[in-house]
Formats: structure tokens, C-alpha cells, sequence
């Protein structure tokens, strides 16, 4: 039975994505902070708690789980969101922002490339967004940290196809999860306003069905109509 390593495992994208996984009979290995709200009953399912913005105990901690050697498919969905203008931003936030979007994801790349291409087939699935392909307005941080994510995609999938190791960056738009609770906006109240998890966990399970000779390098996934709407109070 296949071996997947799903990375912001407890909500949103990741958790959709553990879901969709066990679905299709893989053994999913999960890593988030705090799995006290996630309610999943599979003993294929394996929970692991690590804080991946911690890079002083990142490898420590990944070297603490044998289990991790069994994977064949690396799918990070961790991250977070902060948006407004750069001087609002304290040093401390650009560096956490930073930190979790884009060192941790480089970080965890390094240490799972030999346990993956012990495999004659194995993936890297990356979560960028819509922000890495464009710019916007109180944005800068945040989509450098995705512009940062999509050019390490790039760079890595000529340096791992060799190896047998295919890389994919999935950038999707506004996605109805969590991600928005503590932004000042949100998505349009209509369907056609956002993308549901299961679209990009969809996605990622496409991407992984994929012919071994073929590489899908790149997803972009939009609403059909992009609404953004503002909240009537900005969260503390």
C-alpha cells in the first residue's frame, strides 16, 4: 500500500487532501501543530504533531519518526496568511510569514528527497497560490513567500527528475477553509465566489494517478467569479 506525508493535515486543503488519500486506500502520515479538532477514525491514518515554523527542531523532530521513511509522496499544504501594506509588518512577522510559506517547505523538501527516490516513483506536491503568479495590493510579504515557493518548484523538478522524483506546484485562488478567519476579507458568499478543498484535494490525487513519465509541473485553480469582500470588523 502506497505512503503519503500530507503537511497541514488537520484543516482546510490538508485535511481535505488526508480525506481524499484515505479514500483511495493510501496510508497517509499527518503533521500539523494540533490535531484536537480533528476527528478522523482510520488506522491508516497516522498523526504526527510537529510546529514547522520551529526550524531550530524541524529535522530533530522529523528523525523522532521512523514511519517517515515509507512515504512515497510529500504533499505540503501548510502555511498561513498575513496581508498589509510592508510597514505594518514587524521584522518578526515577515520572518514567521517567511518562515512557515517557504524555508520549512525547502527544509522538509531536503530532508524527504532520499527517503522518496528510494521509490522508482515518487511526488513532491506543493501548495502555492494565485499570489504567486501575480502581485496585489497588501500583499507584498505573502506573495513573496509564494513567488519564493514557485520558483523553488521550478528549480527542483530538473534537479529531481533524474531521481525519478516529480515535483508539481498547485496554486489555487480564494479556497473556503479557515484560511481567511483572521484577515479583514474574505471570499463572495456564492459558490461561484470560491473553490471548495476537495477541488484542490482532487487535484493533488490527479496529480499522483499520473503516467510516471509525465510531470504536471503546474495547477492553477480559480473560482469562476472572483469576489472579495470585505469584513464589517477587521479580527483582533
Amino acid at each position: 500500500m502506497k505512503s503519503a506525508i500530507v503537511t497541514g493535515a488537520s484543516r482546510g486543503i490538508g485535511l481535505a487532501c488526508v480525506t481524499q488519500l484515505l479514500e483511495e486506500d493510501w496510508n497517509v502520515i499527518g503533521i500539523a501543530r494540533d490535531f484536537s479538532n480533528t476527528n478522523i477514525v482510520d488506522n491508516r491514518f497516522t498523526p504526527i504533531t510537529i510546529d514547522l515554523s520551529d526550524l531550530s527542531k524541524l529535522e530533530g523532530n522529523l528523525k523522532q519518526h521512523e514511519i517517515l521513511a515509507q512515504t512515497q509522496a510529500l504533499i505540503c499544504c501548510a502555511g498561513q496568511g498575513r496581508f498589509g501594506s510592508l510597514e505594518e509588518f514587524s521584522s518578526q512577522q515577515i520572518n514567521d510569514l517567511i518562515t512557515l510559506n517557504l524555508t520549512s517547505q525547502i527544509i522538509l523538501c531536503r530532508y524527504m528527497i532520499p527517503v522518496l527516490t528510494q521509490h522508482p516513483r515518487s511526488d513532491i506536491v506543493l501548495m502555492g497560490s494565485e499570489s504567486a503568479l501575480h502581485g496585489a495590493r497588501y500583499g507584498a510579504v505573502y506573495s513573496a513567500s509564494k513567488f519564493g515557493l514557485r520558483g523553488f518548484a521550478q528549480s527542483l523538478r530538473y534537479e529531481a527528475a533524474a531521481k525519478g522524483l516529480k515535483i508539481c506546484l498547485i496554486n489555487p485562488g480564494m479556497v473556503k477553509t479557515g484560511f481567511f478567519d483572521p484577515l479583514g476579507f474574505t471570499h463572495g458568499d456564492n459558490a461561484s465566489n470560491y473553490i471548495e478543498p476537495v477541488d484542490v484535494a482532487e487535484c493533488i490525487s490527479d496529480v499522483l494517478r499520473a503516467r510516471n513519465e509525465t510531470i504536471i509541473d503546474e495547477i492553477n485553480l480559480s473560482p469562476l467569479q472572483n469576489v472579495v469582500k470585505k469584513k464589517s470588523k477587521v479580527p483582533e
